[in-house]
């Protein structure tokens, strides 16, 4: 179990806070909404795959999805946390299906029977959010960052949310549904529970249409969602690179305790962590961008790039040709604009 044992240097709190808008408090959140702690009433489908709780700080746990595709692990392939503040539970990210989501209830109420107030989603990705469902039916409020109605009202919510209640029958199933936010977070911001201070960072489009970090102030613990992938090669999709890797470079000199990120296990060395999510996308701009700018065909180009220095890493298989594509493309539009 990580211990606390360094601080945020006063740079980054600074420049953190000085961001937020301290007007959004616990009592503001839970308005019109009653978080209960009794189990969820809602039978879902049991899962088979373990589900163990890790404490990453005093008042930090989290659970680890395992590495793979969507649909590997029953769904289980995300992480998701929760703080238990004196004064109720906040959950960061729901999780691939309801079921997991019930089972992360079940493994909160073996530590706590605070009700479940607020859940802090990190981004609208079928992944973190399928869940949500289980935390809305306990009354909990849900807050999302702005940019994840471009999701919601697309036709691939509704064609991605068919294709899992196929793919990963029965644990997503007809009764699943996809859950609009109670509120949407478009700055930073802070929020009190109990004895802990949150501070939520809006990231805007990068990993995501929007995505959210959240600080656990007193901790010094940030879940960063999908900003950060831990171990692996990250999944790019429809990103804006560009901000993104100018998220990560803010980060890189922050001095955490620890990190959660969205897959893989939480880090104790967050520097080193954050340096080889930022290292891989700067790579990935840098050769990408130069074919594009050379009008170089892609296959060409990424014949032609040297992948040593992630070919190791898990899922680099799986995601490294079409993380490259996507930047291709997306750095062929960044050229046009200019």
């Amino acid at each position: 179990m990580p211990t606390c044992a360094s601080f945020l240097s006063v740079i980054f709190c600074i420049t953190l806070l000085s961001a937020c808008n301290s007007s959004t408090d616990a009592a503001n959140s839970d308005a019109g909404k009653t978080a209960i702690s009794k189990p969820v009433a809602t039978e879902y489908a049991p899962i088979t795959v373990p589900m163990l709780v890790q404490r990453v700080s005093e008042h930090v746990y989290y659970v680890q999805g395992k590495a793979g595709i969507a649909t590997d692990n029953e769904g289980f392939i995300s992480n998701a946390g929760f703080i238990i503040t004196g004064d109720g539970v906040v959950v960061f990210d729901a999780l691939g299906t309801p079921s997991l989501a019930a089972q992360l209830v079940k493994e909160i109420r073996k530590l706590t029977d605070q009700p479940i107030k607020r859940v802090i989603v990190s981004h609208y990705h079928a992944d973190h959010i399928y869940g949500l469902q289980v935390f809305e039916e306990l009354g909990a409020t849900i807050s999302a960052p702005e940019g994840v109605y471009t999701y919601l009202n697309s036709p691939a919510a509704k064609e991605r949310l068919a294709e899992r209640q196929f793919s990963l029958e029965p644990w997503v199933n007809e009764n699943t549904h996809l859950v609009q936010p109670d509120d949407i977070i478009s700055k930073s911001s802070t929020f009190k529970m109990g004895d802990v201070t949150f501070t939520i960072n809006y990231q805007g489009k990068a990993h995501s249409d929007g995505d959210l970090a959240m600080l656990v102030e007193p901790d010094r613990v940030l879940f960063s969602g999908d900003i950060i992938f831990e171990g692996r090669i990250p999944f790019v999709g429809n990103a804006d690179t560009k901000n993104w890797l100018k998220v990560m470079e803010k980060l890189e000199t922050t001095g955490l305790v620890a990190l959660v990120p969205g897959h893989g296990p939480a880090s104790t060395k967050p520097a080193r962590t954050i340096a080889l999510t930022r290292k891989y996308l700067a790579y990935l701009r840098d050769k990408m961008g130069a074919a594009a700018e050379e009008f170089k065909p892609f296959d060409l180009a990424y014949a032609e790039t040297d992948w040593s220095g992630f070919k190791d890493l898990p899922a680099f298989a799986a995601a490294n040709r079409i993380n490259a594509y996507q930047v291709f493309l997306s750095m062929e539009a960044e050229f046009l604009k200019e």
